[in-house]
């Protein structure tokens, strides 16, 4: 007793240790997979949570490298900005680009971050590293940010999945080495509702509760022969599954309850009815929802689809912080909008005025949740070629995120391998925002 006194007093390296030397001095190094396994559930038992700003996330992804110049980094009269122009905003000193007349009015409540950088510049590295705060490897998957959230604090409402993600692909939300229940709902049409969420027609409910039934006894045979933790995580899923079909939390799903009036606000486009798809899982518990915008890799042609991106994701973004704010809900809720990285300075007039990948600056948004609006963070030089104040890295970035959630960015949790991880993987959080 004395013994195990001393063990639950250890901070988390003493425990490590202490479990490492009784395996090499008592049971021998066959005992030590085990007794790692041991160490890494002591260390996981009690999540030391910090108070939080949020408590949800509305993450927008710009898949494909926004361009910052021609969006929330203008640069008037250098020869590097081409045709588009900077517009005032409703917070003094903060501009945006042409293409952002609605935004405009609302960024009082938004902090602008322009002195993003990053060390991915392909698309598949870039992605990755963005959401989860680490490179690509080929012996591991990290997890994004979502299934940390659910990892460490768990779900807000247990009828619905712990995070969202709509519209998005490969490199996108991932529950990584966590447990299969911890994996993100994947929605492609956000006007379609929940995907295969109704029991066939014909089929009664005690038809197919003896579905059911019948189904869990041919499984327990299995289940015998083929015991492990996957197998019950995937059998979890099934029972969360067949449980949301008969919640009255099945309609957050569906956005054609909602006035038409604030559907049209929000666009007709797949990323606007996303957005407000959004709004309705966080309004019932969905902790963390996923949106992503593609189409914004402009080698060719920059300026042309600036006027074609742009709108949809003003006309959106506009609304839902409009909307948010409205139903009380942007106080507790994270708007986040960010991409993998900028595109260049320098026009590419063989490529009809494209721009190229720049990993070296760009820029993301953050609204609600105890950021401070109507503001910027973060200056590159006047040609937005060089960051020249306050670099934040892709790591700081999601330390940020983290922070507003009261997630600890120290603490530890272990691979299957035994890895240790953090959250953001040695990122600091940039407190100025809030």
């Amino acid at each position: 007793m004395r013994l195990k006194r001393q063990f639950d007093r250890c901070d988390d390296c003493t425990r490590r240790d202490f479990v490492a030397g009784a395996a090499k001095g008592l049971l021998g190094l066959s005992a030590m997979p085990w007794l790692t396994r041991l160490a890494a559930a002591a260390e996981e038992a009690a999540i030391p949570l910090g108070p939080a700003t949020a408590r949800n996330v509305i993450y927008l992804y710009m898949a494909g490298g926004m361009s910052h110049l021609d969006t929330f980094d203008t640069k008037p009269g250098a020869a590097t900005q081409g045709p588009t122009e900077a517009i005032g905003t409703s917070a003094d000193g903060v501009r945006v680009s042409q293409h952002f007349p609605l935004l405009a009015r609302r960024m009082d409540r938004v902090a602008v971050i322009n002195s993003m950088n990053s060390t991915q510049g392909a698309h598949e590295q870039g992605r990755y590293f963005m959401h989860t705060g680490y490179m690509l490897r080929g012996t591991i998957q990290h997890p994004s940010m979502g299934a940390w959230l659910e990892r460490m604090r768990g779900r807000l409402n247990p009828t619905l999945p712990g995070h969202v993600v709509v519209g998005g692909g490969a490199g996108t939300a991932s529950r990584g080495f966590f447990d299969a229940s911890m994996m993100p709902l994947p929605i492609g049409d956000p006007t379609a509702g929940l995907s295969n969420s109704r029991r066939a027609e014909g089929v009664s409910e005690q038809r197919f509760e003896d579905r059911i039934h019948r189904l869990e006894k041919m499984n327990a045979g299995f289940r015998e022969r083929y015991d492990g933790k996957a197998l019950d995580d995937y059998a979890k899923i099934y029972e969360q599954a067949v449980k949301l079909m008969s919640s009255s939390d099945l309609a957050a799903f569906d956005i054609a309850q909602e006035p038409a009036a604030v559907r049209d606000a929000y666009g007709d486009d797949r990323f606007g009815q996303g957005c407000l798809l959004a709004r309705r899982l966080v309004e019932r518990g969905v902790r963390f929802v996923e949106v992503v915008s593609g189409g914004w890799d402009t080698h060719s042609e920059n300026f042309e689809q600036m006027e074609d991106l742009c709108p949809p994701v003003d006309r959106a973004l506009s609304s839902l912080l409009a909307d948010l704010d409205a139903r009380g809900l942007l106080d507790e809720t994270l708007v986040v909008l960010t991409t993998e990285f900028g595109r260049s300075p320098d026009i590419s007039q063989d490529r009809a005025n494209g721009r190229n990948h720049y990993p070296k600056a760009f820029s993301a948004l953050m609204a609600g949740g105890g950021v401070r609006g109507g503001r910027t963070y973060g200056r590159t030089d006047a040609e937005g070629r060089e960051i020249v104040e306050s670099p934040v890295t892709v790591p700081d970035f999601n330390a940020t995120i983290a922070h507003a959630l009261g997630l600890p960015l120290e603490h530890k949790i272990f691979s299957p391998s035994g890895r240790p991880f953090t959250v953001a993987d040695k990122g600091t959080p940039v407190l100025a925002l809030f």
